[in-house]
């Protein structure tokens, strides 16, 4: 992965990163926060905010900007979530300390959550508050194995197919819709046809969704419960 990243503020204030060997970045340049907020946060977790527990699988740990807005609604909700993240090229110190995310929130904690969520150990069991757990693993998903029936919510937050099509593969999703428990969503920013077409072949229940921003559309995957 290229180490000749840059920053690139977003229409909302927010930093997203460009990743020119990819010619990628990270977030919408229209706003990191307010797409994360909507696709993740609003069409994700709080889909689930009345069970005891929440489990999250993110795939593409990146800068950090999901894991935090879900560590904070965690706190608000008083709702304990258990968040699983798989990154296999991490950031840099250098690249994540000057990130502005925790300026722009209200919740003064952020600064310091964040800083413990980049700076935690690879591959273990963190504890980071009572309604927190964090497990972050230097891996791709195509090296992952994932627990069967266990997550609630997969955040699919890779780079898009078209710049890393081997995330993509249909492989891929079988792994995730049999780690998703009965009645879970995949949720995602991608809205191509031909992703929604794997969504399906793999089980997916898929519905197209008004996107975030100015994108037309998103899609969520449902791992329906039995009829």
């Amino acid at each position: 992965m290229s180490t000749d990243i840059s920053f690139i503020l977003c229409s909302d204030g927010s930093h997203t990163l460009y990743n020119p060997e990819l010619n990628e970045t990270y977030h919408s340049k229209h706003g990191a926060i307010q797409e994360s907020i909507y696709v993740y946060i609003e069409k994700g977790l709080l889909l689930f905010k009345g069970l005891v527990k929440v489990t999250v699988l993110e795939i593409g740990f990146g800068t950090g900007l999901n894991a935090l807005l879900t560590w904070n609604k965690a706190e608000e909700l008083n709702l304990k979530i258990e968040y699983h993240t798989l990154e296999p090229f991490p950031l840099s110190k250098e690249i994540t300390d000057q990130l502005n995310y925790p300026l722009l929130m209200e919740e003064p904690a952020s600064a310091e959550r964040f800083k413990r969520m980049h700076d935690a150990a690879w591959e273990e069991r963190i504890e980071l508050s009572e309604y927190f757990t964090f497990y972050k693993y230097k891996s791709t998903l195509e090296g992952k194995t994932l627990p069967v029936d266990t997550f609630n919510v997969c955040y699919f937050d890779a780079f898009a197919p078209n710049r890393q099509a081997e995330v993509w593969a249909e492989d891929n999703f079988k792994k995730i819709f049999s780690s998703l428990k009965e009645g879970s969503i995949l949720t995602t920013y991608c809205a191509q046809a031909a992703f929604r077409r794997t969504l399906k072949a793999v089980g997916f229940e898929v519905e197209s969704l008004k996107g975030p921003l100015y994108k037309k559309e998103m899609t969520w995957g449902r791992k329906s419960n039995p009829k």
